[in-house]
């Protein structure tokens, strides 16, 4: 009666240490719901307003195929935005509470599949228990993810690995039935479970197609061993059951991974790119390093979204840490693979990190670094040390009963108690401080601008809420102190002459050092767009801002023409012709401006780029230049994208919603070029 009492005083101890552990993650993340919407935010999230608010099935088919980040845009994604708004602009404070949400929901299933899986050791359930709970505390409390957690847009990083766990518990249950004799049954849900959950982590985003592989290594490493078939039959339906939904899913990822290492290869990195393809894979050796030493050695701050000052790799030796990183690496894959019998879990949580960055951190002609990217690579790096505090055993799968090392783990036990209590209690205030800076962008904007002295995108963005706030001066000061090692930047040098503008300190030197940064800049994105957009009417006062004018502005333009990189990349060519021609309408020059737009429509032509030509046109009571404009962007229509992608699929159905918008803004014209009696007869259109 005494052990059934202490059985249910056990079970119950478990059953209120995760609900506790979720409740802690909450507290902590709690200050960091109070910030704003970053960077990529605005890049994506503007689509919930895009075509009016997503509250008809119209609408919500623009919206959901309107992704254009993986031939899949994320649809899923997507969909889970519409929890928090229906339009744009939104509240940034429901998309952090989902995302936080989200994170508890992974703790939560990440500790169900690790208990299960320990139950399958040779270990108790209560040491099972300990090990799933303090390896999910690790995890869920770690700093590092603070950055996924709480940038909104990163809510497609955690969702696959929210649909990775569901499918290795899948998997992993359908084993579990095929070694009790279900083999049909079990084959089927295994295989099942696995296609499902890979296509919904797909649909998230593409490096949930990584599941098969890590799948692959759980059944490998941990299941087959422990989950054996006893009869032919079994055996049978086990192999087909692997074939069908590890080994084929397997080699076509990575085939098509395969591809794209090539094609970078041979055919070099995007022209937006400020460096080339072999650069950034041999970078990559001394990044998964960091992120390694970011996970094992914790820190309360860290370089945050501004990684573009990361050191790169030019060559094999260049810095002589390239090698030394790759030769690392290959050592511990091979020492896992060698010792994969011999060192318990450690080969699984080492190989499963590795094999989850194949992707992002590999082959991928991605940014070079990402705290992002380690969100699902991390789900089992914790779990051999777990396991070595609730068994004693470093190997982590030691026999619960009499054994001859039973001395040295009476002598660790108290070590192992304080790393139990203590780990999670010091990752969980880290994390605190990480979250409550991301709760209060002004601190955060000053913080990363301090861990990061020497990014261009830290400072600029530091400068940036110091002007948003009225200190133009310590903005300047900033800018100007990183602009003279790194002359090349255009968001410091664009960002300096907006700071001098505000207080009326500009210089013909200052423009004269962004046209510099515009002709030689390989940072490339959108060229400063924004800021040319914004800053055309100020200059075309000519006194708010001298000497910035319409003069100077529009030799800047030439600056960046002039740069080499530009003339490859169709969309920057629009971007400063589009500028050009609101340059040429604010200098009272419509004929030269209709000629610029429509050389910047013809570069790369869209419908919404029209559109917008056209109504700038108007708005300056030019409507038959308007109207001109708009038959040719009916007569040159967007070529359309014949591949099985998203995007080319949200073209397809934005084609009647164009050709609709095309049609209100023509008649919109007509009717006031009937209003204005001497639109007919304008000379302009001769």
């Amino acid at each position: 009666m005494q052990q059934i009492s202490s059985t249910r005083r056990e079970w119950l101890l478990h059953g209120l240490a995760l609900p506790a552990l979720l409740l802690l993650a909450w507290l902590v993340y709690l200050p960091g719901l109070h910030g704003g919407f970053l960077f990529d935010d605005f890049a994506n999230l503007p689509t919930l307003g895009a075509y009016g608010p997503v509250d008809n099935w119209t609408t919500f088919l623009y919206y959901i195929t309107s992704g254009t980040a993986d031939p899949t845009g994320r649809p899923l994604s997507l969909l889970t935005f519409l929890i928090d708004a229906r339009d744009w602009p939104a509240d940034p404070y429901p998309f952090k509470r989902t995302n936080v949400l989200v994170h508890l929901l992974n703790g939560a299933l990440l500790y169900g599949l690790l208990f299960a899986w320990g139950r399958l050791l040779r270990v108790t359930n209560r040491q099972a228990a300990v090990a799933a709970w303090f390896s999910t505390a690790l995890w869920l409390l770690h700093p590092l993810l603070v950055s996924t957690t709480l940038y909104i847009v990163q809510r497609e990083a955690m969702l696959p690995a929210t649909f990775t766990i569901l499918g290795l518990a899948g998997w992993t249950w359908g084993r579990v039935m095929m070694a009790r004799g279900l083999s049909l049954r079990g084959g089927l849900t295994a295989v099942g479970s696995l296609g499902i959950c890979t296509a919904l982590a797909v649909l998230s985003k593409a490096n949930g197609a990584l599941l098969p592989l890590l799948a692959w290594l759980i059944e490998g490493l941990l299941l087959a061993p422990r989950l054996i078939a006893h009869d032919a039959k079994s055996r049978n339906h086990l192999q087909i059951a692997r074939i069908s939904a590890l080994v084929l899913p397997t080699l076509l990822i990575v085939a098509y991974l395969g591809k794209f290492l090539i094609d970078g290869l041979v055919h070099g990195a995007p022209p937006h790119r400020p460096w080339t393809a072999s650069e950034r894979l041999l970078t990559e050796g001394r990044v998964l390093w960091d992120y390694l030493r970011l996970l094992w050695l914790p820190q309360p701050y860290s370089a945050g979204l501004f990684n573009d000052a990361f050191p790169l790799s030019t060559s094999l030796l260049q810095p002589w840490t390239t090698l030394a990183s790759f030769a690392a690496i290959a050592c511990l894959a091979g020492l896992c693979v060698a010792g994969r019998h011999r060192f318990g879990l450690w080969p699984l949580a080492v190989l499963f990190f590795l094999l989850g960055h194949l992707m992002e951190t590999g082959v991928l002609l991605l940014e070079i670094y990402y705290e992002h990217r380690n969100y699902l690579p991390s789900l089992l790096l914790f779990w051999p040390l777990a396991m070595w505090v609730a068994t004693g055993d470093w190997r982590g799968h030691a026999i619960a009963s009499h054994h001859t090392s039973a001395s040295p783990r009476k002598r660790t036990r108290i070590a192992r108690a304080f790393l139990l209590v203590g780990l999670p209690a010091l990752l969980a205030g880290l994390t605190l401080m990480r979250a409550s800076l991301w709760g209060n962008m002004d601190d955060q904007a000053e913080m990363w601008a301090r861990t990061n002295p020497d990014s261009p995108r830290a400072q600029a963005y530091a400068a940036q809420m110091q002007l948003a706030r009225g200190d133009a001066e310590g903005a300047i000061s900033r800018v100007e102190t990183l602009l003279a090692q790194r002359p090349d930047e255009i968001q410091l040098a664009l960002n300096l002459v907006g700071a001098k503008c505000e207080i009326g300190q500009l210089t013909q030197h200052d423009l004269d050092r962004a046209k510099l940064a515009l002709k030689q800049t390989t940072v490339l994105q959108r060229m400063g767009y924004e800021w040319f957009a914004r800053s055309v009417p100020v200059a075309a006062q000519g006194d708010a801002c001298p000497p910035l004018d319409l003069r100077q502005l529009a030799d800047m333009l030439d600056s960046a023409r002039a740069n080499p990189r530009v003339q490859n990349i169709p969309g920057r060519q629009q971007d400063l012709d589009n500028i050009a021609g609101l340059i040429a309408l604010a200098d009272g020059n419509p004929k030269l401006a209709k000629t610029l737009f429509d050389r910047a429509y013809l570069a790369e032509p869209r419908t919404a780029v029209a559109l917008a030509q056209a109504a700038a046109l108007a708005n300056n009571r030019q409507i038959n230049l308007a109207m001109q404009h708009l038959e040719l962007a009916e007569e040159s229509p967007p070529r359309m994208r014949r591949d099985l992608s998203m995007p080319a699929f949200h073209d397809r159905l934005l084609f009647w919603y164009w050709r609709e918008e095309l049609s209100i803004l023509r008649e919109a014209l007509s009717e006031e070029c009937q209003r204005m009696s001497s639109c007919a007869a304008s000379s302009i259109i001769d």
